[in-house]
């Protein structure tokens, strides 16, 4: 018995020497493999260390090892059964989330293609199909962002990109939006520390800013006011934030906002067009460019979101003179 193998299975190697190993194993699970005989496959089981919050997942393997004897070879699968169930949550949630919007198309179709309409009539119905093709093409092209940042290469450190220019187009596109959704719009309010540069991917942030003060708009209501600001830290450090007037977020929610289509108000995000992609494409841009990132949010306060980049990728207008 190696180390390893006592980890996983609790053993005491001087104390459990010439123990049965159906009397120190009590999973069931085991205990029908072992009797059963049949040794082709293996069999997966908890650890005795795993609980609700960590589970621990073991497959255990007999081999016939020689006259007499058999070899016992165990792995910890934890983190591939996770994985696993991981795409398939993932593949659930696609599916689910295309699904409502083609079903949606689908009726649009079949009722243009069966019953005479009038002409303002048919105007809504191709207006509505408009709305659930930009939803999809929406959602497909997060996803495609998201495996772009899974399988590229890390952003490069010696490319300089604007951050005036950078939160003015997020902005303007924020606007847009704004007045979009929400008429006559926001109130908008953009403070800047001074003229700065980051190092990183101009594309891969104006992707993470633009998700940030999108959220803002969909949650913020209408005049309400949406602050975007780059501030200097004490420790040389930079922080890029963006604050609503949103109805704010529950503490438990917030370890989980980051998850691929986790809601907190699935009804409210679908009716404003969200995807439940866009803060795991900040959580991906921001791990990508060495920044943390940071939510501050409570019911009846709004909600914060910033991302706190190294001193590093920060360049200050002096620093960049010289």
């Amino acid at each position: 018995c190696n180390q390893t193998a006592a980890e996983h299975f609790g053993f005491d190697p001087q104390r459990d020497v010439q123990q049965q190993i159906g009397n120190l194993v009590r999973e069931p699970d085991f205990l029908a493999y072992l009797a059963a005989g049949d040794f082709t496959h293996d069999v997966l089981m908890p650890g005795p260390r795993s609980t609700p919050g960590r589970p621990v997942r073991l497959a255990v393997h007999l081999h016939d090892y020689g006259e007499g004897r058999r070899l016992l070879l165990s792995r910890d699968v934890t983190a591939l059964e996770q994985a696993e169930a991981m795409r398939r949550d993932f593949v659930a949630n696609v599916s689910h989330e295309i699904r409502t919007p083609l079903t949606v198309l689908a009726g649009f179709i079949e009722t243009l293609q069966t019953l005479p309409l009038a002409e303002a009539e048919r105007a809504r119905y191709l207006s509505l199909m408009a709305q659930q093709a930009q939803r999809m093409q929406t959602l497909v092209s997060d996803l495609l962002t998201l495996s772009r940042l899974e399988g590229s290469p890390p952003p490069r450190a010696d490319e300089w990109l604007s951050m005036e220019r950078l939160l003015s187009q997020c902005e303007q596109d924020g606007r847009e939006l704004s007045v979009m959704l929400a008429p006559p719009g926001h109130t908008w309010s953009r403070v800047m520390a001074g003229p700065a540069e980051v190092a990183g991917s101009y594309v891969e942030l104006q992707s993470a800013v633009s998700n940030l003060i999108s959220n803002a708009v969909r949650y913020t209501p209408a005049s309400g006011l949406i602050e975007v600001a780059w501030t200097a830290l004490p420790d040389g450090r930079a922080e890029l934030s963006v604050k609503d007037a949103g109805p704010g977020i529950a503490p438990e929610h917030l370890p989980r906002l980051t998850e691929r289509f986790y809601r907190v108000d699935r009804s409210r995000s679908r009716d404003t067009g969200g995807t439940g992609l866009g803060l795991a494409i900040v959580k991906h841009v921001a791990q990508r460019h060495g920044a943390q990132l940071r939510i501050d949010s409570a019911p009846g306060r709004g909600s914060r979101f910033a991302m706190v980049f190294p001193a590093s990728r920060i360049r200050w207008a002096a620093q960049a003179q010289d």
